[in-house]
């Protein structure tokens, strides 16, 4: 990754992507800024997926929610348009990716509801600081996600499984990294699996179901946390007419830092 892009702000990153200029992966950008996943959904769709977030917080965590029809957030980013802020955006209809864009204007509506929910690229810069290495970030690639068979408690129309993030850790670093994210329960917080990818009916790690692979060196432990690309998963189950996300791995980062989001 270009270093004068890790050197931005977060409102110069949303212009360069509000403009067109960045549509990559976000992770490594902004480092000790929040960054959030998005889910979007007409307003009769609303309460159900606010309530199956709230019904599962780690996969869900609910940062804003946004007014109805607006672009613009009150609490985590000023200068913000929700239309163009994040590199990518899919767009599901009836269950099924229809496309992959990056801006939504096009396709936005008065009646449309943003959730934004956290992400664990926010936890990053912590492990980092910690001295831990994020693979996906020194392979330059976007981190891997992976379906698994933990059923999710339904709400309403919502209703699917677990998606998690996988990170490989050098086994001495596995307890560092837990406390540290652990600390971050908005921004999905502690793994939800260390070590065996199969109690999460994960059979191949070197062909995940979002994102790219990563090198899993010797003496190293995949550590699994819950992703905020689950949405996505309970939206191709249930299959709802019409709804915009993020794309994976295509956040937006916001003005809030993370230190504002940890237990301490």
């Amino acid at each position: 990754m270009d270093s004068s892009l890790t050197q931005l702000s977060p409102q110069k990153l949303r212009h360069l992507i509000r403009a067109g200029k960045y549509t990559a992966p976000t992770s490594g950008l902004a480092p000790g800024y929040t960054q959030a996943n998005l889910v979007i959904v007409p307003q009769d769709l609303a309460y159900d997926f606010l309530l199956f977030a709230q019904r599962n917080p780690k996969s869900c965590p609910i940062l804003e929610v946004s007014d109805c029809g607006s672009k613009k957030l009150h609490t985590f980013a000023q200068d913000v348009d929700l239309a163009a802020d994040f590199p990518r955006y899919r767009i599901y209809r009836n269950g099924k990716l229809a496309q992959e864009v990056t801006n939504v204007s096009a396709y936005w509506r008065d009646d449309l509801v943003s959730f934004l929910i956290g992400c664990s690229f926010s936890f990053e810069a912590d492990l980092i600081a910690a001295g831990i290495e994020m693979r996906h970030i020194t392979e330059g690639v976007n981190v891997p996600m992976y379906n698994t068979k933990i059923a999710l408690q339904p709400a309403g129309r919502f209703s699917g499984n677990m998606v998690v993030s996988m990170r490989p850790l050098p086994a001495a670093q596995v307890v560092t990294a837990v406390k540290i994210t652990a600390s971050m329960p908005r921004v999905h917080g502690a793994p939800i699996q260390i070590g065996d990818p199969a109690k999460l009916g994960i059979t191949d790690l070197a062909h995940p179901d979002y994102g790219d692979a990563v090198t899993v060196n010797p003496g190293e432990v995949p550590v699994f946390w819950p992703c905020g690309v689950t949405p996505q998963n309970a939206i191709m189950h249930t299959k709802p007419a019409f709804v915009i996300t993020h794309a994976p791995g295509h956040m937006l980062v916001t003005d809030v830092k993370n230190t504002a989001l940890k237990y301490e």
